[in-house]
Order: C-alpha cells, then sequence, then structure tokens
C-alpha cells in the first residue's frame, strides 16, 4: 500500500530479508513466524489488537539495531518496535492497515545500565532496561529516579520515553521527557544519533531527544538515555483524604501546595467506583476509610532529612482541610506497610477495572481549574447515551491528567454494551476537547486514537508531524499506521 508521506510501497519481509535479518542477531535473538515463542509478542494489554509480524528480532547491541534498521530502510520494510508491551493505545501491535506484516524489533536484551553518575546526577540506562531497574539503581547511589507506575517491574525505560510516560509524580517532577538529558538512538536508514550528553544546557541546533521522546517508535529507535536523577528523600507522608467533591479536591490540591511547597509530590483523585471493584474482587481487602466516600485523593510529600518536620508539616495542613470543610475523613501511614497499602488501592484500580470489563477506556487532561466541570460535564453526556452507564473516574488530578472508563450496570455482561463505546469516546473526548483539553494525556495516540487525532488536531501541527515523519523516515517504515495514519 502506498505510505503517506512519500507515496513508495512498502515490502512484504520475505525468506531473503529473515536470513539475511536473523544472521544480525544470535541464535536467541531471531524468532520466525511460524515459532509459538512469537505469539505473547503480539499480545495487547486489554485484548483490543490482535498483532502481527512476518518476524521479532531481539538485538543486543545499538550496531545491531542500526544493520537491521539500514536493511529494512534499503529494503523498505516495516518496523514495529516492542516494549515491554504494557502500552494502552496500540502502538506496540501492528493490525490490518493493508500493510505487509512487519519486522517486529524488541530491545528487551539491551538492558545494562551503562553508567551511574551520581556527582552528575543522572545515569545510562540502555532502552530494554525495566523503570523498575532503573529505580533501583538510582536508590543504590543514593538518588532518585522519580518516574513511577503500576506497571513499572514490566515497563522499560525504551517504551517509556518513546510514549512520554506520565506516572503519579508529574505534579513535582514533570514526565518522561522533563527527566531525559540525551538520548542514543538509530534512524529509520540505520544512522545512529550518539546523543548521550549529561548537559543540562546544550542549545547547539535542534532539540533531538525532545522530538523523538514521544514519538512512539515513528521516527527513530531510542537504544539508551541519559536520565535525571535527584536527591533520595528522607521523610516521605502519605495520606489519603476523603474530599465532599471535586471542587473541594481541586481547592485542596490548591492549598496543600501553597502550604507545602516543592514538598508536594503527588496527588491522585479516586472516585468510589474504584474501590469498589476493587472490594468485589478482593473480599478480604479493607478500605482505608472508614465510611466510602463518593470522592477521595491519595497525596504524598518527601522532604530532605527524616526529622518529623515534614510530618508537623502535612498534619497541620491536614487538620487546616478538615477545619475549612475540604476533606471530612483521612488516615496518614505510619509505616511503610501501610504507605504501601495506601498506593495499592491507587495501582490495583486499572487492574480491576480490567477485570470487570470497560465499555470504553479514556485518557484524557484538562486545565486543573476545569476538572470539576469536566467531571460533571462527561457524567451527564454518559448519561445522555445510556443512564444505566456506571463511569470510574481516577488519576493525576495534580497535573490535569484523569482516566475515565465507563462500564456496564452491575451484573450486565460487558459485551451487550460494548456498541455503545464509539459513542460514548467521541461524547468524553468532546467534553475534554471543549474544555480546552487533550485526547491523549500519558498513553500516547498508538493506532487507536490515530484518527482520532487526525480529526481534532491543528492543521499545522498535523502538516508539521507529517513533513518530520518524511524528513526522518521518507520510507515510513517505522511503525506505520501508528500515530499518522498510512495513506
Amino acid at each position: 500500500m502506498a505510505d503517506d508521506f512519500t507515496g513508495v510501497t512498502l515490502n512484504a519481509v520475505v525468506a531473503a530479508d529473515r536470513e539475511a535479518l536473523a544472521r544480525v542477531v544470535d541464535a536467541r535473538g531471531a524468532v520466525g513466524p511460524d515459532d509459538p515463542a512469537l505469539a505473547p509478542w503480539l499480545d495487547e494489554p486489554r485484548d483490543k489488537l490482535r498483532g502481527r509480524a512476518a518476524m521479532l528480532l531481539r538485538p543486543r547491541t545499538v550496531g545491531e539495531v542500526a544493520a537491521i534498521l539500514a536493511h529494512c530502510h534499503r529494503r523498505r520494510l516495516p518496523v514495529v518496535p516492542v516494549s515491554g508491551g504494557t502500552g494502552l493505545v496500540g502502538g506496540q501491535v501492528a493490525v490490518a492497515d493493508g500493510l505487509p506484516d512487519p519486522v517486529l524489533l524488541s530491545l528487551d536484551r539491551m538492558d545494562r545500565i551503562r553508567t551511574i553518575a551520581p556527582d552528575d546526577n543522572c545515569l545510562i540506562a540502555e532502552a530494554g532496561v525495566t523503570l523498575e531497574t532503573v529505580q533501583q539503581a538510582a536508590a543504590g547511589a543514593g538518588r532518585l529516579f522519580p518516574l513511577a507506575m503500576a506497571s513499572q517491574g514490566s515497563c522499560r525505560i525504551g517504551g517509556n520515553l518513546a510514549t512520554n510516560a506520565g506516572g503519579v509524580q508529574v505534579l513535582h517532577y514533570g514526565n518522561a521527557r522533563d527527566l531525559v538529558l540525551g538520548v542514543e538512538a538509530v534512524l529509520a536508514d540505520g544512522s545512529v544519533h550518539h546523543g548521550l550528553r549529561r548537559l543540562r544546557k546544550d542549545n547547539m541546533g535542534y532539540d533531538l531527544k525532545g522530538l523523538l521522546v514521544g514519538s512512539e517508535g515513528t521516527l527513530g529507535i531510542i537504544t539508551a538515555a541519559v536520565l535525571k536523577l535527584f536527591p533520595a528523600p528522607g521523610e516521605t507522608v502519605t495520606a489519603m483524604l476523603a474530599v465532599p467533591a471535586p471542587t473541594a479536591a481541586l481547592a485542596l490540591l490548591h492549598d496543600l501546595r501553597a502550604r507545602l511547597g516543592d514538598a508536594f509530590t503527588a496527588f491522585e483523585l479516586i472516585a468510589a467506583q474504584g474501590p469498589a471493584f476493587i472490594a468485589a474482587q478482593h473480599p478480604d481487602w479493607r478500605d482505608p476509610l472508614a465510611a466510602r466516600p463518593a470522592w477521595r485523593v491519595l497525596v504524598e510529600a518527601t522532604g530532605p532529612a527524616a526529622d518529623g518536620a515534614l510530618a508537623e508539616r502535612v498534619e497541620a495542613a491536614f487538620a487546616a482541610a478538615l477545619d475549612a470543610g475540604l476533606a471530612h475523613d483521612g488516615v496518614v501511614a505510619t509505616s511503610e506497610a501501610q504507605r504501601q497499602a495506601l498506593w495499592w488501592l491507587r495501582e490495583t484500580i486499572p487492574e480491576a477495572n480490567r477485570r470487570t470489563g470497560a465499555v470504553s477506556s479514556h485518557d484524557i487532561s484538562v486545565p486543573l481549574s476545569r476538572i470539576p466541570r469536566f467531571i460533571d460535564e462527561a457524567a451527564a453526556a454518559l448519561a445522555a447515551i445510556a443512564p444505566a452507564l456506571r463511569y470510574n473516574c481516577f488519576g493525576h488530578m495534580g497535573d490535569g491528567n484523569l482516566h475515565y472508563n465507563a462500564f456496564p450496570p452491575e451484573g450486565a455482561a460487558t459485551a451487550d454494551w460494548r456498541h455503545l463505546g464509539p459513542a460514548v469516546t467521541e461524547a468524553v473526548h468532546g467534553v475534554a476537547l471543549a474544555l480546552g483539553g487533550s485526547l491523549a494525556a500519558e498513553h500516547g495516540i498508538g493506532r487507536i486514537k490515530r484518527e482520532a487525532l487526525a480529526a481534532t488536531l491543528d492543521p499545522a501541527k498535523l502538516a508539521a508531524m507529517r513533513a518530520i515523519k518524511a524528513a526522518l523516515d521518507p520510507h515510513g517504515i517505522l511503525n506505520p499506521g501508528a500515530v499518522l495514519s498510512p495513506g
């Protein structure tokens, strides 16, 4: 099929290509199309898509990645990069776009921490290193790498950067793009961008790093990155507070930020439906709040010294919130086990959603001031489609990012309601966009959201994206069908 950028045609991977590509890697590094070991690489976490592949390649070095892409560029063969497989928008699976089955490229064997440099407050990690391993390496050096999310034991740094992942500490530290000093990447023609610089200030030309981070493997393959490290906290205070409404949660957010300043690192909003799903699936679980509130927030603050001063400031802030009516119940973790239990609640909600079965799921962001309005208007839009639908709203209120998922009535089969999914998605996205928001906050575009992107994105930006894609990947071989539609 003609590619959208230059009119060229992507070729099928034939036996000669498979043989040539397999010679680039060792015996463990090539998996053929008929090998049962290929099947797990074609899965998508929520079973919305099933991938296709001509073969899987698992290189060990940047030189092997360069050789693979050089061959595929020369032969105009499609390449789909695969990381930890935890992405939720189909960016890591090739589907029936009228395109040939691609070469899957996994960097899971490029899993070394190359350098830890505490004096530069950074480390260099290869793309296949899991996020949790990076966190542990930083901790071992007396530092903190703050990117954190529920999938950190299996998601990999390459995928985190390719999707500009967010997580639970964006409020203080920013998205993945904000945590990178430099990248090493292989471009579509096999040339290597040697950008592993540790500099905090570097104005030597265009910011190729910033372009590659968040490009979802469509402009180049990130093989390693220089990641920023921060001082390890000496004291951490974690609490869960019941709030009367999202408007009170917003007021509480601003009040805590004013009182705690840079110590304030996380603020997660949780509607009652999430804990209800958890309670149904985990009968032995006990809610940390005595009476399950309609809304709650999970709050965390960190400080440099373990002297109890931060805990006193946080407790004073919470007391003021209770007096002002911004909260009406709460619990403060007094041990690491209690802290982990509070975070377990938040991090288990996505799995509870998956087990329940959503009609549709959404990852949106809106300006902070409009979060309560979004919640009200999205609920009204949902009720207009089908009053019996339930919604579960939760997420990173501190940075304006909410996950808003629709579910069938209790006891009903999701399959019987899934036909409403497109209408629900259109309505939820419509509310977010009308409020100046985004329909892709931290999970990217992938394949699932690409048509919505094309329909809603500013035309000038869309044209610029196509021009950049054509310049860096003239044959359209890198992750074709992701982010931008094929021709």
